[in-house]
């Protein structure tokens, strides 16, 4: 409510409303000032006010007429807020619990996703045209030792005579010539597919974030990174569910063996003493896994202490295995076995308290190892039949020789193709492994020294971030990956040691459309858009790389 001056005061004149105006605020703080109040309550505006009104000084200032309109004033405010309670005031949390205060809000929103893409960033991309890739290849020559060609003496007589007849000729033709040299050579062809991925802004949700942040441009940045993301994963792990050009769907785990046993150090044991049921499928890394094995029951019931070791029989392509397991009469069903972890390599301790409310084996309804519109990534290739090198280890590192299986790879690959690899991309986990093994390893090959102007200076930690190939002296880095799951290394080559081999790149990606952006047309209160890409992933000379899996957790 707000006071007229003129009654308080009982003039309109504008030099008498001033001087007492003067006069009233002079006696009002006095008042306050030499604490002559009541007991009224401190944090009573009204009580405070109705004090000073009573005050001689300030009805002496104002006059009697005006001193009763000031009264007749409180009394008025007095019903309009009687409501407040004497003595409560405004505090953080009254009179409305949030508080009378601002929300200190930063814009934009904060963007933490991790979005890295090594490999994206790194391999070259061309330009392709029709549904297909296809290029043909030459392994093979007369003395090159790959192909299956094989090795002839170049020595000959005058009397040497060698057929020369045109193939499938039926009449002889011997010649005084050298022996005819002989190629082997392959036909590939890597079909296109098409990828995208979509999202959408409300218009509520865009209208609503004016002032804080743009959510249409947010959800282009984001369409964009997921599908540079997704792009990597598959460069790295797809694998095509079309065998007739690709590696096709992963193997299921043959029968697996279980075998109880005590607890070790550091092992945390079972507490059951019920018979245990496993089920085992095969890892493809992101994309999923392959079918689920048989159901395998343990022999016998456990007893106090135990563990269960899990033994799986290899897949060839196996990035790791993932583990579902059950107990008691009840688990005789994919139903009752639940997720239960991966193992890298093909054991798997079964221990602790098991989970029973994650994923069930009869969820993996079916093959997901393979996309039926996808291509064969990095680790298919690495891994599978045209692959330079394969070695699943099922084991930690050489201790004695740290990064010894890294020297038989090279070595086995310089003879087989005379390949001099490039990169090895590792599992952080892994590459760890093996810096620790270089500080502690059993071997005296290996020595770090603090060198005396270090001594307060030292630095706590190394790590491996090279390996000199002994066979070609090549210093070839270690690389972690970001989504190189633990376990698997891939060793590879950009290029090949082979001047006019017509290769420029070992791997390549090959769109006929690159990556675009399309905004739908609006047919309802939403903003839709959709990337969208036409292409491959190219390997012209597999041979040239290869892989260590199987790599067994420190």
């Amino acid at each position: 409510m707000s006071i007229n001056p003129s009654e308080i005061f009982g003039t309109n004149d504008p030099k008498e409303l001033a001087v007492k105006q003067e006069a009233f605020n002079q006696a009002l703080n006095k008042a306050f000032e030499t604490g002559e109040r009541t007991a009224s309550p401190a944090g009573s505006a009204f009580a405070q006010l109705e004090e000073a009104a009573s005050n001689p000084m300030i009805a002496k200032a104002l006059g009697a007429d005006a001193m009763a309109s000031l009264q007749q004033q409180i009394l008025s405010s007095r019903e309009l807020v009687k409501d407040i309670q004497v003595g409560d005031g405004f505090t953080t949390g009254s009179p409305i619990s949030t508080g009378l205060v601002p929300f200190d809000l930063e814009a934009p929103a904060k963007y933490l996703a991790p979005r890295p893409t090594p490999l994206r960033n790194k391999l070259p991309r061309e330009k392709g045209q029709g549904t297909s890739r296809r290029f043909k290849r030459i392994t093979g020559i007369t003395g090159s030792g790959t192909g299956g060609t094989s090795v002839i003496h170049p020595g000959l007589a005058e009397t040497t005579q060698n057929n020369f007849a045109p193939n499938g000729a039926s009449n002889a033709l011997y010649l005084n010539r050298g022996s005819k040299i002989a190629y082997a050579g392959d036909d590939k062809v890597v079909p296109y597919n098409q990828f995208g991925l979509s999202d959408s802004v409300s218009f509520a949700a865009q209208y609503a974030g004016q002032g804080f942040q743009d959510i249409r441009a947010l959800s282009a940045q984001s369409l964009l990174y997921s599908s540079m993301l997704m792009e990597e994963r598959m460069i790295l792990f797809g694998r095509g569910a079309n065998s007739s050009y690709f590696s096709g769907a992963l193997a299921a785990p043959g029968t697996t063996t279980l075998t109880a046993r005590t607890a070790a150090t550091g092992e945390t044991a079972l507490g059951l003493t019920d018979k245990l049921t496993v089920i085992v499928t095969t890892d493809a890394g992101d994309f999923g896994q392959s079918v689920i094995s048989s159901l395998v029951t343990s022999a016998a019931a456990l007893t106090s202490g135990q563990v269960v070791d899990v033994t799986i029989p290899a897949v060839a392509g196996a990035l790791g295995y993932r583990v579902y397991v059950g107990h008691g009469a009840a688990a005789v069903a994919s139903s009752a076995c639940f997720y239960q972890g991966r193992t890298s390599n093909n054991t798997f301790t079964i221990q602790g308290t098991l989970a029973t409310t994650t994923l069930a084996a009869s969820a993996v309804g079916s093959d997901t190892s393979a996309a039926t519109y996808g291509y064969d990534g990095i680790m298919a290739y690495v891994t599978g039949a045209d692959s330079g090198y394969k070695k699943v280890l099922n084991s930690t590192f050489n201790a004695v020789s740290p990064g010894a299986e890294f020297q038989t790879a090279f070595s086995t690959m310089y003879q087989n193709v005379k390949a001099d690899p490039d990169e090895i991309l590792f599992n952080g986990a892994d590459r760890k492994q093996l810096s620790e093994l270089l500080k502690n390893s059993s071997s005296t090959n290996y020595r770090l020294q603090i060198q005396q102007d270090e001594v307060g200076n030292a630095v706590i930690g190394s790590v491996i971030t090279a390996i000199q190939n002994e066979v070609t002296g090549k210093v070839v880095p270690m690389t972690v990956h970001p989504w190189m799951p633990q376990g698997n290394t891939a060793i590879l080559s950009y290029s090949l040691p082979i001047p006019d081999s017509q290769v420029s790149n070992c791997w390549s990606v090959v769109n006929v459309q690159d990556f675009s952006m399309y905004q739908w047309p609006v047919v309802d209160f939403q903003y839709q858009a959709s990337s969208y890409w036409y292409g491959t992933f190219v390997s012209y000379a597999s041979a040239w790389s290869g892989s260590v899996t199987g790599i067994t957790a420190a």
